[in-house]
């Protein structure tokens, strides 16, 4: 090779590593994670698409999040399609597993535990990583983060609410869980459906009403089918919400990327999401109002009903958990406190 030649080839090599350098990098683990909410909900629109971008900027795009425009299973399998890998990452309630495995996530779910989605998501978040050890009840799977809705009403279009007599006879969706417990005891007939059902059960008169925030009957187009929405103080009931990736998957990232990870998960999530459900609620109420629906405070006295059944239904939750070593009744009350409700 003369000299001319190597001068040629070596400014080619430079050329080419000059070249290489500059290209963007390129993410080196992709995950997917399964989105069962319907993909116009505020939830997925303003919480879980943002997070995922917030993801890849602070790994540097090395971890990319790919949210899939349709679910890789129905709701309720969403927990376990993680631990088994068929999504790297899922988002889902609590109360859709039929089992104990999540016994002290239902802190979350009791009534008058919040008045706005982002103080309540937050103190759950805390309490329930915290001092209930959230991420031992989480097998198979990296706990990102938690959360919960705005309070939960109770809507339906049968009748007015106005003593603990009138909930006798109704048949009601709940999302399984605490509320479920409760609504029976008011002498409901509760009916646990996934919320993309309810609009076709709430329309064919399969049901009389359902338990959601305010900002669902929007969300899921059910004005037309309900005409009172019963309101009451930190929520007649509320859902946990869990965050979680594969655990084999977590482990395939880097420490730095983890760290980086949950600098946009936990507790900034879960305010995130809640600031995201209190938007959407607002919104809701406006919509609700407009269409008619007539929104009123609980009643007194069914006010007090739903405090009674409550208290046992806590007290039953805190017996159970102190028999695994938790003081549930202790986490319960620095839950509202953090929250900000006084019951």
């Amino acid at each position: 090779m003369n000299l001319l030649s190597k001068i040629t080839f070596s400014s080619l090599c430079v050329a080419t590593a000059l070249t290489a350098f500059s290209q963007p990098v390129l993410a080196s683990t992709e995950l997917v994670l399964s989105s069962w909410l319907p993909s116009r909900h505020p939830i997925v629109v303003n919480a879980v698409k943002p997070w995922a971008k917030q993801i890849e900027q602070v790994t540097e795009g090395r971890v990319k999040v790919r949210v899939l425009a349709k679910a890789l299973g129905s709701p309720p399998a969403h927990y376990d399609m993680t631990v088994d890998g068929v999504a790297d990452i899922t988002y889902g309630l609590h109360s859709f597993t039929k089992d104990d495995r999540f016994l002290r996530s239902r802190i979350g779910q009791f009534s008058f535990i919040g008045n706005n989605a982002t103080d309540a998501s937050k103190a759950y978040w805390n309490v329930y990583s915290g001092k209930l050890d959230a991420q031992k009840e989480h097998a198979g799977v990296k706990l990102l983060s938690l959360f919960v809705h705005g309070p939960g009403m109770f809507h339906n279009n049968k009748r007015k609410i106005e003593n603990a007599a009138d909930f006798k006879g109704l048949k009601v969706r709940t999302p399984g869980g605490y509320i479920a417990g409760l609504a029976q005891d008011l002498g409901i007939t509760t009916q646990f459906m996934g919320p993309g059902q309810v609009f076709e059960k709430l329309s064919r008169g399969v049901i009389d009403g359902v338990t959601f925030p305010m900002e669902a009957p929007k969300a899921f187009k059910l004005t037309k089918h309900l005409k009172y929405t019963m309101k009451v103080p930190g929520g007649i009931y509320n859902t946990s919400w869990f965050l979680v990736m594969n655990e084999g998957k977590w482990k395939t990232i880097s420490a730095a990327d983890q760290k980086a990870i949950m600098s946009v998960s936990g507790e900034s999530f879960a305010a995130f999401a809640g600031g995201v459900w209190d938007a959407a609620d607002k919104v809701g109420a406006e919509y609700v109002s407009k269409a008619g629906i007539e929104i009123y405070d609980a009643p007194v006295g069914v006010l007090n009903a739903i405090k009674g059944f409550a208290v046992k239904r806590e007290t039953n939750w805190a017996t159970s958990v102190k028999a695994t070593g938790y003081d549930g009744a202790a986490a319960l009350v620095e839950l509202r406190k953090i929250s900000g409700v006084s019951k």
